[in-house]
C-alpha cells in the first residue's frame, strides 16, 4: 500500500515545510508516503494513479471525525487498493475531472484553509489514522 499527497503550490516557508516533513516521517513508519507538488490543477489529474483509492479535499466534501477518517483508510486498505492518493487544489480548486473520479470528496474544514495549512492537517491526520488502526496512544 502506497500513499501519495498531492498539491497545488510548494510549501516555501520554512516552519511550515519542517511540520510537513515531520509528519511524512511520522506516516513513513507505518507506510510509504511520497508528496508531489504540482503546477496547477493539469499537473495535479496527471498524479492520480489508477487502481488507487483517490481523495480529493473539498469544502463541500464529507466531513469525518478522526476515527471516522482512520475507519475509512482501514477499509481502503483492505479492498486491495494498491494505494491512496490525497488531492488538495489550489486557489481555482481542483479540475472537475479528478473531483468526479474521487472516491472519497472531504472537508477538513467549513473554512477555507491555504493549501499549505491544509497539507500539514491533512498529514497529521493520516499519522493520526495510522495511529488509530494500530491502538497506539497518539490520538488522545
Amino acid at each position: 500500500m502506497k500513499l501519495r499527497i498531492a498539491a497545488v503550490g510548494k510549501v516555501r516557508e520554512a516552519h511550515l515545510r519542517a511540520a510537513v516533513d515531520d509528519y511524512l516521517s511520522r506516516i513513513r513508519r507505518f507506510h510509504p508516503v511520497e508528496e508531489i507538488e504540482a503546477k496547477d490543477g493539469a499537473a495535479l489529474e496527471r498524479a492520480a494513479p489508477q487502481r488507487f483509492r483517490l481523495v480529493t479535499l473539498e469544502p463541500a466534501g464529507k466531513e469525518l471525525t478522526s476515527e471516522g477518517f482512520a475507519a475509512w483508510v482501514g477499509r481502503a486498505m483492505g479492498e486491495g487498493a494498491l494505494g491512496i492518493a490525497f488531492f488538495i487544489g489550489g486557489p481555482d480548486g481542483l479540475p472537475a475531472s479528478l473531483s468526479s473520479r474521487a472516491h472519497l470528496k472531504l472537508s477538513m474544514s467549513k473554512m477555507t484553509l491555504p493549501h499549505r495549512l491544509a497539507r500539514i492537517v491533512l498529514a497529521e491526520q493520516i499519522y493520526r489514522a495510522f495511529t488509530i488502526l494500530r491502538g497506539l496512544p497518539y490520538p488522545r
